[in-house]
């Protein structure tokens, strides 16, 4: 049964538009592939600037679609970072990356990334996302970048998770579903709602 926390969307409006890529983690080394991210990141924000209902000739919305273009891009950088980097390399399990669109009051863009978690993995990454939705965000931030500073090679210290939620008014959520049973394989959806 899978498990859920935080603001998750399960399902989707069918006539939504939406993106969906798909990479092949153990294609290339870790390095050749991290510098597809950027690349990554800034066609999924430029494909949801279409698809913003503002007048690009009216200064005051062309400055809001380029904020939005710079929210989807950074947390779509971190998300594919955050797929690849910490995607269990002993498994060949497909990393999807993709974006959706919920309008209502507002657009709010939903990212979203999946990848395989290893058991180790699995309880550290829990047990922050556990911290994250138990502590108030902006001293989180600051106790991260103190204890980041103090140990070097940290390793996974949340701040992107905490520069969404404190920069761009983010939403997040995660899903972690048994996707194989034998050998065992989990994998875990990060989805991130930002208002724009």
């Amino acid at each position: 049964m899978p498990q859920i926390f935080g603001d998750f969307v399960e399902s989707f409006p069918p006539v939504q538009d939406s993106l969906e890529l798909t990479f092949t983690p153990n294609s290339l080394p870790i390095k050749k592939r991290w510098r597809s991210n950027r690349l990554s990141a800034n066609f999924m924000a430029d494909y949801f600037s279409n698809f913003l209902p503002i007048d690009e000739n009216d200064p005051a919305q062309k400055r809001r679609i380029k904020e939005s273009k710079g929210a989807v891009s950074y947390v779509a950088n971190e998300l594919l970072e955050n797929a690849i980097k910490f995607n269990n390399q002993a498994t060949n399990f497909k990393i999807k990356f993709g974006i959706y669109f919920i309008e209502e009051a507002d657009m709010t863009a939903v990212l979203f990334a999946t990848n395989s978690v290893s058991a180790e993995g699995l309880d550290k990454f829990q047990k922050f996302i556990q911290e994250l939705l138990c502590s108030d965000p902006e001293k989180l931030y600051v106790q991260q970048i103190e204890k980041s500073a103090e140990e070097e090679n940290s390793g996974a210290s949340g701040l992107g998770f905490l520069t969404m939620i404190n920069d761009y008014s983010a939403k997040i959520g995660w899903k972690f579903e048994i996707v194989q049973k034998e050998p065992k394989m989990i994998a875990v959806t990060t989805m991130v709602l930002v208002p724009v």
